[in-house]
């Protein structure tokens, strides 16, 4: 999908004329058609700074790493993060990933202490047990659907480490709902339904209601058991025990709306990117025999055929490159945007409040000037002693700025453990070939991934 042109044909931080777009739509009709390639064509074409349409909206996009990291770096200064439709706030409601000033202060203290990385290493042997699980399950020589069991996996994962072990009956309505709301996030983001008014109905949004009803009611009745144990006495080591035992600087907690917004905010961080991430590596790694024989070799030379650890994780330096390349490809945040206010600039250059100005982890981690051959998956890249090193900021699959995503150690983490324990049973051969991508929530696969499971 990366263009044949040279990228960035203006000089840094220049503006150029920008794509011709239509009466009253502007660029959505290509936006629509392909937003990832719509990116790609603005930095190819028009340089590192474009000015462009979506609708009536004023946009920006910048494609320097070092202007996306000021962008990212200026939310809640002299940005403040973009509303992104009626759809997403439906799924997110007023969780940590939407709220803005002094409410998301509050809720990001509150929250992020149940992601730190010690907490992280409690949930390392959940992530274990349910990837070993998983492999005893599997058979030599049988067809597997990579992007469906990885699914599968992360979801029971998200749902244990989340809700704790007696959720466990749950994740089929959980799992049905979240299909449903990823797709007809990815419709309205897309399409004109975009910049309807909330009280207009459509048969997406119809849709939309029904998942997020299903997804209200399971949560609901799960922060019911937490409270019914908690009221008994029963500890509990679940990230939702901890989100109703935190307490602000005012000594409040969490209000039940709060609770269920930050629920569906940490169960997408902790199963959407990640079975995305994995499906995306698995294929990758097989198209990519060299790569594959050496994350056989260190997972050999290191584990010795034991199941890892969370000190594994350290060890295992190899194995966390095949992840991070895997998300400079196919990175599940694949856009980002905020909007100006009064005073924002970027690169120096003032930005008129109210444009506002997006950048695509997509289009700057396939940017030849920052990756050489950008579309081939070469964990190598990352080696300390690579000699085309990655420059700084080129790289953010989780966003950044004070706004990063707060799960991010725990999907790396969650990775690359799964990826050990998998592969040192399996190889999971798919060919060659890649799937395209549909870009939703989070980038998926187009079509069904099949791969045979093969002895490594």
């Amino acid at each position: 999908m990366t263009s044949t042109r040279t990228p960035g044909t203006q000089s840094p931080g220049t503006c150029g004329g920008g794509p011709r777009g239509w009466p009253l739509l502007g660029n959505l009709p290509a936006f629509a058609r392909d937003p990832l390639a719509f990116f790609e064509s603005l930095r190819d074409e028009h340089g590192d700074w474009v000015p462009w349409a979506l609708g009536p909206q004023r946009n920006v996009l910048v494609s320097r790493p070092e202007h996306a990291d000021e962008l990212l770096g200026a939310v809640e200064s002299t940005f403040e993060p973009m509303e992104l439709g009626w759809a997403f706030q439906q799924l997110l409601g007023n969780g940590v990933v939407v709220a803005r000033g002094d409410d998301w202060r509050r809720k990001r203290a509150l929250v992020q202490p149940a992601v730190r990385p010690r907490q992280v290493r409690s949930y390392a042997a959940t992530m274990v047990e349910c990837a070993d699980a998983l492999a005893t399950a599997w058979q030599e020589g049988d067809v597997v659907d990579v992007h469906r069991e990885m699914a599968g996996l992360t979801q029971r994962i998200a749902v244990r480490t989340l809700f704790g072990s007696d959720a466990a009956g749950r994740e089929a309505p959980i799992s049905a709902a979240m299909a449903t709301a990823q797709r007809e996030l990815g419709a309205e983001f897309r399409g004109v339904t975009l910049f309807l008014p909330p009280w207009v109905r459509t048969p997406g949004r119809r849709r939309m209601r029904q998942a997020v009803a299903v997804l209200d009611r399971e949560i609901e009745h799960v922060i019911r058991e937490h409270e019914a144990a908690a009221g008994e006495g029963a500890e509990r080591d679940d990230l939702l025990s901890r989100l109703l035992a935190a307490r602000d600087e005012h000594g409040a907690p969490l209000s039940r709306k709060e609770l269920r917004d930050e629920s569906i905010t940490l169960y997408i961080g902790g199963h959407e990117t990640t079975s995305t991430t994995l499906t995306w590596a698995w294929q990758l790694l097989s198209g990519a025999p060299g790569a594959r024989a050496r994350l056989t070799e260190e997972l050999d030379r290191v584990l010795g055929g034991r199941l890892p650890t969370y000190e594994d994780y350290a060890r295992l330096p190899w194995t966390q490159q095949v992840v991070k390349e895997s998300l400079r490809i196919y990175p599940p945040i694949w856009l980002i945007s905020a909007v100006a206010t009064e005073g924002a600039s970027i690169g120096g250059r003032p930005v008129p409040t109210g444009t506002a100005v997006w950048t695509s982890p997509w289009s700057v981690h396939r940017d030849p000037r920052w990756f050489p051959d950008p579309e081939a998956f070469r964990p190598e890249r990352w080696d300390a002693d690579a000699p085309h090193p990655v420059p700084e900021h080129a790289w953010f699959p989780f966003g950044g700025g004070p706004r990063a995503c707060l799960g991010a150690r725990f999907a790396l983490v969650e990775a690359a453990l799964v990826l050990a324990v998998l592969a040192q049973r399996f190889h999971l051969d798919s060919g060659t070939g890649r799937a395209g991508v549909f870009p939703g929530l989070t980038l998926q696969p187009k079509t069904p991934v099949l791969a045979t499971l093969v002895a490594p």
